[in-house]
């Protein structure tokens, strides 16, 4: 498989199917309640098969997906960092006791910024969640500054 991480553009751990190269690297697994990401050991580029086999469900309500980090077309970046990856770290709580076996780690912008902290809390962030707690909302919500 041709590299699928970018050495120019730390990569967004939370992204969308559409967005060029995008890959996925985790599938939602755990409850309603308590989902949680299975990490991939290979991430596979998404494609329009990948799509097909879990239609009419959204990309993103069962996988996470990662993708070049857009930085200033993306409402939670501040011009310097991701404050998504912030709001994560400040107010979510850690859900592993050890790092993930996450693929794309080296590259992600989360863990470039904010390190363990975010990997430690990373399993519970599901991109489309519709039955988040009120926490999970307000981790997603951007604040404009």
């Amino acid at each position: 498989m041709e590299e699928i991480t970018t050495k120019k553009t730390p990569l967004c751990p939370s992204s969308k199917p559409e967005l060029d190269k995008a890959i996925v690297y985790g599938v939602v697994t755990g409850t309603i309640a308590e989902p949680r990401i299975a990490y991939l050991k290979q991430p596979e580029f998404v494609t329009e098969e990948l799509l097909a086999k879990i239609s009419p469900i959204t990309p993103t309500e069962v996988f996470r997906i990662a993708s070049s980090c857009v930085t200033s077309n993306c409402q939670h970046f501040d011009g310097t960092d991701c404050r998504l990856a912030q709001r994560i770290v400040d107010k979510l709580p850690v859900v592993v006791e050890r790092l993930p076996p996450c693929s794309i780690r080296r590259d992600c912008r989360w863990w470039q910024q904010e390190g363990k902290a975010a990997c430690m809390r990373c399993p519970q962030v599901i991109t489309d969640n519709y039955n988040a707690s009120e926490l999970i909302h307000e981790v997603a919500t951007p604040k404009h500054i």
